[in-house]
């Protein structure tokens, strides 16, 4: 007994020291690779205006100024750790490019991953996570943001950091003719965020669980063009702004929140909303304030709320889909709005000369939503018999309600090549339901039946 106990202790004995020599040796490892990390500062001092540095494979210290024309690329194994309150990378100069290394900022609060306060910046294929900011632009114009990849830098800690904590993926003020493109961000506050920057292009971004996607105030000429956004509160916040493009854009699966929306425009004016897709949200698309601007082929597609207008006058509403909304539309002390050849597939029309539209108006009926509106309560009754006829015998005043004056009879004619997506999933369907009708077939005739 008394030598298995000696073994036993001689045992432990070695292990504990094996284990401290492996913890002194991995401290002072990594000790060594801090010690060893360059700063970024230093090699941006010894470089001449003009140079193209190729940073080779390592860890590199921020935070670092440019002040002079530069152009940085690392690659897969090259990073910057930033933990002070300053930038990591802040540009100072025109003419300077950064690609392809990796960003980890952990200061919290107004801080920035980089910050650009000059024209004419290249920040591209550059993967940022960060406690701030990722890029924020400062009175800077004429610059590229493209194919960056930006989420929020999560800690051991981090259980679950609020919205308002956070700060915004890309974030410009005072910056005019910059181009966003095909930009990557996740888990920000807001995806995209422009304040009185005129002319910028947001094109093909993908914008995932923000608050909002985008996020655009006080803007003239924006173009919003091709961008996903999916599980934020909404998906595009427009407001403020005149004489903007959104194009072509996908917003779906905002409707966790009750205040969601695929595309919100609130006192936008003089602008073009055409061809997007709005699906699975709360509302589709929601207009307040607005005037003066046309929303045409878009596919607007199994939102609680299909479209939404308060006090908002003089838009135009063509040649949209309304699909299996639960409320195609409502529109409220909005009565000067013009609305024709949209489909809607609640709306059983009258085509007597074969042109394709309804010689019988499609009006919206207000009653519902004026009544939940006041006791949110009868949401319970939604579509039922009760409500159905209340709705039915409500008539006053019908003249303000919104119309469209030439419905289309077949979703066919209002199809965009864009948004083209119950054809594709109706062929599918077909053919998934063929197979599954073959294989029952093959298993009743050959396997079901067996002779004894």
């Amino acid at each position: 007994m008394i030598r298995h106990s000696i073994a036993r202790f001689l045992c432990c004995g070695l292990l504990l020291l094996t284990y401290s020599t492996i913890v002194i040796q991995d401290s002072i490892s990594a000790a060594n690779r801090n010690a060893g990390a360059e700063h970024l500062q230093q090699i941006i001092d010894a470089a001449k205006s003009g140079d193209v540095i190729k940073l080779p494979a390592g860890e590199y210290e921020g935070p670092a100024i440019i002040n002079k024309p530069l152009t940085i690329i690392g690659g897969a194994a090259v990073s910057v750790r930033n933990e002070s309150n300053q930038p990591a990378i802040e540009i100072r100069s025109e003419q300077v490019e950064l690609s392809q290394f990796s960003i980890q900022h952990s200061p919290s609060g107004e801080s920035s991953a980089i910050l650009v306060t000059a024209d004419g910046a290249v920040i591209e294929q550059m993967t940022i996570e960060t406690r701030g900011f990722g890029i924020l632009v400062r009175d800077a114009d004429r610059g590229l943001f493209k194919e960056n990849t930006i989420t929020w830098f999560k800690t051991k800690k981090d259980k679950k950091t609020s919205m308002a904590k956070k700060q915004n993926g890309i974030d410009l003020y005072n910056s005019h003719d910059n181009r966003i493109e095909a930009n990557e961000i996740y888990d920000m506050r807001d995806g995209i965020y422009l304040e009185n920057s005129d002319r910028v292009n947001v094109e093909g971004n993908k914008l995932y669980r923000s608050r909002y996607g985008f996020h655009s105030m006080y803007t003239k000429g924006t173009t919003l063009v091709g961008n996903v956004g999916e599980f934020n509160v909404t998906g595009a916040m427009v407001m403020g702004v005149k004489d903007a493009l959104v194009s072509g854009n996908s917003f779906r699966k905002q409707s966790e929140n009750v205040n969601s929306q695929g595309i919100l425009l609130f006192d936008v004016q003089t602008s073009v909303i055409k061809s997007n897709i709005v699906e699975g949200n709360r509302v589709g698309i929601y207009v307040e304030q607005s005037s003066n601007n046309q929303l045409r082929d878009n596919s607007i597609l199994r939102n609680f709320m299909g479209i939404q207008f308060l006090e908002s006058e003089g838009n135009e509403l063509n040649n949209n889909r309304f699909i299996s909304n639960v409320i195609e539309a409502e529109a409220l002390d909005s009565s000067g709005n013009r609305m024709d050849g949209n489909y809607w597939d609640a709306f059983q029309g009258l085509d007597v000369d074969k042109n394709g539209t309804s010689d019988m108006a499609y009006t919206i009926n207000p009653f519902y939503q004026q009544l939940i509106s006041k006791t949110s309560a009868y949401q319970i009754f939604f579509q039922s018999p009760g409500m159905t006829f209340l709705s039915s015998m409500f008539s006053d005043d019908q003249e303000s309600w919104a119309k469209d004056h030439s419905p289309l009879m077949s979703q066919a004619s209002s199809i965009d090549d864009n948004a083209n997506l119950s054809t594709g999933s109706s062929v599918w369907i077909g053919l998934v339901g063929a197979l599954l009708l073959f294989v029952s077939i093959f298993i009743i005739l050959f396997l079901g039946v067996r002779k004894q």
